[in-house]
Parts: structure tokens; sequence; C-alpha cells
């Protein structure tokens, strides 16, 4: 049996400060994000290994002065940086995305098995989305995988979710 990769998060917490209300759909989805993302991940934070970290990682997410701040903690437990990401460019996805989301969880009450469906697929498709464009953004800063960052994007949604 080999042992786990030490370039993955061993755990991940949110800046509860930073969400004011979550129904608990989104709840929900928060909790299956942190647990598939600690289950399987790949996560390589490229400056802590430069100047000698090592993983498996911690990490913090929040948002401050409307950047997303990464918070890292190597597996000693001790500060490996932060990375600062701008959030503008998923601005607007995370807004189609929570609109979208809206509509499938409205659908689910009163609409047909073809409609949720449909609803479904576009949810899906907006979120593959964001996840492309934060893989883009993570690029130079963090070698990771589409799954890892399907997770974090999901995360980050949360981040953003005012009551």
């Amino acid at each position: 049996m080999t042992s786990p990769s030490p370039n993955r998060i061993a755990a991940i917490t949110l800046d509860e400060a930073t969400i004011l209300a979550r129904s608990d759909l989104v709840e929900s989805e928060r909790e299956v994000a942190l647990r598939d993302l600690v289950d399987a991940n790949a996560f390589a934070p490229l400056r802590a290994l430069s100047r000698g970290h090592q993983g498996p990682w911690r990490l913090h997410l929040s948002v401050i002065d409307g950047k997303l701040a990464l918070g890292i903690r190597d597996n000693a437990g001790d500060d490996a940086g932060t990375i600062g990401l701008g959030l503008a460019r998923l601005k607007r996805v995370i807004r189609e995305y929570f609109a979208i989301c809206d509509s499938y969880y409205k659908a689910l009450r009163k609409a047909t098995a073809s409609e949720i469906e449909t609803l479904d697929m576009a949810r899906r498709a907006i979120h593959d989305r964001g996840t492309r464009q934060l893989l883009e953004i993570l690029e130079d800063k963090v070698e990771t995988d589409f799954d890892t960052a399907r997770r974090l994007f999901t995360l980050i949604c949360v981040l953003h979710i005012r009551a």
C-alpha cells in the first residue's frame, strides 16, 4: 500500500465571519465539498515548496477586501504563507452560479423531471466554467487538478453568500 502524497490538503477551514447566512442546501454542499476535498485532492503550493515547506497542507480560506486569501500551514503546523487571489475574474461566474442554483432549488419543489435535469446540466456547466477560471488564476501559484479546483470553487462560492 502506498502512502498518500504530501502534496495534498489534509484539513481546510472557512472564515466563518465572512459567511453571514446559508440555507440547509448550501450547508450540505459545503459539508460535501469539505469532506470530498480532504478525502481526495492534489495541492502543491509552489512558493511554499520552494521555501522548504512540506505538506500535507492545512488551508484556511477567507475573503479579505474582495480578494481570496488561502492561508497555508505545512505538515509541522508552521505558517507557509498566504496566497492572495483577485476574484474579479470569478465574480461574474459566481453570480451566474448563484442565479442558476436559485432556479434549480426552486425547481426541485415544483418543476418536472425534465426541467430539473436541464437546470442541473446548466448548473454543472457554469460550475465547470468557474473551475476552469480558478485553475487559470491558480496557475504558477498552485499545482492542482480539476476535481480539487472544483471543490475549491464550491467553497469560494460559499464564502460569497450574503444574507
